[in-house]
């Protein structure tokens, strides 16, 4: 290699590292200016550069992966649908179908097109989750997508630098929170604004007229560090399945997993039909999850782009819950969605065992809040409506060599949200957030734990209550030998009890009681390293009964540790 190819390929290096920075600073804009606290505080949003075929190179660290994987389909219908001829420096695109986008209405994608020297070298794309969309509301109730909100096609929001003000007067005549919505949707536009200053200053730099070059290095060498990690797997084939709670019935998810020399093939035919109700998943989405539960897996410190992205291959029959058509409802394809992943794993781990986790909690366990004044009487001066999301997580499941984490999204990877930040958007009270005890399966590895909620509202509302949790019927399951984590509960306080998915009343005065769930454990539970059984006792993690019936510890032994914990004297 001469001196040139030398370093030509460290400044390329020097490159992807800067467009990798530029994506991660876009995200940030975004976070900095969303309107609503699913962005803001979660980081319920995606952000990432495409070369000029709409091929993704690069994304940022912050960022789910049903949003940044699907996402990297997205741009390609774009070109499609606007046409590179009608494309113009200044234009802004929007869409939020749940085909063609990110799986849902709830998500706006936003597309930039970026002009440099004159000509079109490329885009910038970001979604988000906005707080609502209209129609039924965020919940999985609907029948089909047109009750589901407002749908925005594949259109141009701006065009050379002029807004369609059009467009924004329907979207604020349609939600029920037109300013965070509005507001979000600028916070889009305004963060793809970033991410082309960024790129222009890059390519000033580096003398570059369009992103060739670097794109051709992204590509190829994602593409060769992928194909020998799968190289590196035994050719095998195996099948695995999960069945989860559904709506009104359970659902059940199978895939086929084929190991090739240069793919990996995930199948998912055998796994049920499309639900009546709004839980199905476009293959968009299954495929970004699929995905990334084999990049984790496998490669996962290799970037994501195109590249590293296209050995993995994923199928799932026409109509299935995994595969749903227009116009099915599919506001809630995250609640399936997310169990992708575990899926995935049961059938690697048959694979290449000691190698994946143990079943977590997966789906989010996310509410959301309608609040309004009371209706059973007079409701006091100072109360009004609102609209509250929250994000909130069960435990993760144990991994071959650790524990799993406590109230921790996977595969999610978005942030659980702050009470404070909850209680600001409107007038709900958390009464109480806390980690669950013995929530977590028993195992070598006990799985993380999940939570304790109590949601009201201030005095003079009342609200609806829109569940979307799943594992109430079917808990996460152990792997090796370990053992199931605790499945999720919810009630009303006066004992009254609720469903794990749908839109629910409650009344002025009552709570609502959620228990999150904890994710399964690894490995035999006798044996779990005696030190870490007292250590999850002294923290409460575990109650002096799970410590005896699950671990073995001894009836001296645990009161030994809780006589400790009362001195001060047991250190963590």
């Amino acid at each position: 290699m001469n001196r040139q190819a030398q370093i030509s390929s460290v400044a390329y290096q020097v490159m992807w590292n800067r467009l990798i920075s530029v994506v991660e600073e876009q995200a940030q804009a975004l976070v900095r200016t969303a309107f609503s606290t699913s962005v803001r505080e979660a980081g319920d949003l995606s952000a990432g550069v495409y070369d000029v075929a709409g091929l993704m190179l690069a994304q940022a660290v912050t960022g789910t992966p049903g949003h940044v994987n699907a996402m990297a389909e997205s741009v390609a219908h774009f070109i499609r649908r606007i046409g590179r001829a009608a494309m113009f420096a200044g234009d802004v695109y929007i869409t939020n179908d749940p085909w063609e986008g990110t799986g849902h209405l709830h998500d706006i994608t936003v597309v930039t097109p970026f002009f440099h020297c004159d000509g079109l070298v490329g885009f910038f794309a970001c979604t988000a989750h906005v707080v609502d969309i209209g129609g039924r509301g965020f919940g999985a109730d609907a029948a089909s997508i047109y009750e589901e909100g407002l749908y925005i096609p594949i259109m141009k929001l701006a065009e050379r630098g002029v807004v369609d003000k059009t467009l924004i007067r329907m979207v604020r005549g349609n939600v029920r929170e037109p300013d965070q919505v509005v507001g979000d949707i600028y916070a889009l536009a305004a963060c793809n604004e970033i991410g082309q200053r960024r790129l222009g200053e890059m390519m000033a730099e580096f003398a570059l007229d369009d992103l060739t070059g670097i794109s051709h290095f992204i590509f190829e060498h994602s593409r060769r560090a992928t194909l020998e990690r799968i190289a590196a797997l035994p050719r095998a084939a195996a099948s695995g399945a999960m069945r989860i709670d559904g709506f009104d019935q359970p659902i059940d998810l199978k895939v086929r997993l084929d190991i090739q020399s240069d793919r990996i093939i995930c199948d998912f035919a055998g796994s049920s039909g499309v639900d009546k109700k709004g839980i199905n998943v476009p293959l968009v989405y299954t495929r970004a999850y699929a995905c990334y539960a084999l990049k984790c897996a496998i490669a996962p410190e290799i970037p994501n782009n195109a590249a590293s992205l296209a050995p993995f291959e994923v199928t799932a029959p026409v109509n299935s819950i995994l595969n749903a058509l227009h116009p099915a409802p599919v506001a809630l394809r995250h609640v399936i969605g997310h169990m992708v992943p575990d899926t995935v794993y049961d059938a690697l781990d048959r694979i290449v065992p000691h190698l994946v986790p143990a079943e977590g909690a997966g789906t989010l366990c996310n509410f959301q809040v309608s609040l309004r004044p009371r209706t059973d009487q007079p409701a006091p001066l100072g109360t009004w409506r609102a609209e509250v999301l929250t994000f909130n997580s069960g435990g993760a499941g144990a991994r071959p060599s650790l524990d799993g984490l406590n109230a921790t999204a996977f595969p999610s990877g978005v942030m659980t949200m702050p009470v404070e930040a909850t209680e600001h958007a409107g007038p709900v009270i958390i009464w109480r957030k806390e980690l669950r005890p013995d929530s977590g399966g028993p195992g070598r590895h006990r799985g993380g734990l999940g939570q304790f909620m109590e949601v009201g509202a201030l005095e003079g509302h009342e609200f609806d209550f829109q569940a979307m949790f799943d594992r109430v019927d079917y808990p996460a399951r152990g792997r090796q030998g370990g053992r199931n984590g605790a499945a999720t509960t919810i009630a009303r306080d006066d004992g009254a009890a609720m469903r794990g998915k749908g839109k629910q009343f409650v009344p002025h005065g009552r709570r609502v009681r959620l228990a999150f769930p904890g994710g399964a454990g690894y490995g035999d539970p006798a044996q779990r390293d005696v030190e870490a059984v007292k250590r999850d006792l002294a923290l409460g993690y575990i109650s002096v009964e799970a410590a005896m019936n699950d671990y073995g510890l001894s009836a001296e032994a645990c009161a030994m540790v809780l006589d400790a914990v009362k001195r001060g004297e047991f250190l963590t």
